[in-house]
């Protein structure tokens, strides 16, 4: 099966893939030789872009080892949680929708992570730690650093439906229960990652 890796640059995308005569994606090839993460990042927030970028490799798992050293490396976990309607819990963070997510502890298992950040972020307690059911990559910048994020995603459930603690000090607002076919409202402002994540709800 191919290796394919999809890195997010606010709404612009980075593919990796295998190299092939054409690509399959309606985007920019990129030159392997002459690739540089923090480069093109800087590019495409200087310019506001929201295109994607194709990086094709005959290994695209080892030009992601080289990705990830060349910048700041983070991981952490999130969930997608779902209550006993079958509704599901979005949080509203700097004014867009979101999935509750944060950055691994040291010596904390990713599974772990994403338990506790949903209990901390939206104030419940999971009954039910699913399957993975994803991995993301995302770029951004702290203090002029590029930072390579990735965050893997967990199906979850709670008991019941209980009432939502937005976390106020992580700059959530607002935390909500949402039917499938009331997730437009999210697709309208959200982030390309989270768009994607869900992709395959209900709709």
């Amino acid at each position: 099966m191919p290796q394919i890796y999809k890195i997010y640059m606010n709404q612009s995308a980075l593919i990796l893939t295998h190299f092939d005569k054409k690509s399959e994606y309606d985007a920019q090839i990129i030159d392997n030789q002459k690739f540089d993460l923090k480069s093109l990042f800087d590019r495409i927030t200087e310019n506001n872009l929201a295109q994607t970028f194709v990086l094709r490799s005959d290994s695209p798992r080892s030009s992601m080892r080289k990705i990830k050293r060349s910048v700041r490396y983070i991981k952490a976990a999130g969930g997608l949680v779902r209550n006993l309607n079958g509704d599901y819990l979005f949080i509203k963070r700097l004014g867009k929708w979101d999935l509750p997510k944060g950055k691994v502890e040291a010596q904390e298992r990713m599974k772990e992570a994403a338990v506790r950040e949903v209990e901390e972020e939206c104030g419940l307690e999971v009954s039910h730690l699913g399957s993975k059911i994803g991995a993301t990559y995302h770029v951004y910048s702290i203090h002029g650093e590029v930072v390579l994020k990735k965050t893997n995603w967990y199906a979850m459930e709670v008991a019941g439906c209980p009432p939502l603690v937005p976390q106020q000090e992580e700059d959530i607002t607002e935390a909500i229960w949402l039917p499938a076919i009331e997730l437009a409202l999210i697709r309208e402002n959200t982030y390309p990652l989270i768009r994607d994540l869900i992709s395959e709800l209900d709709a």
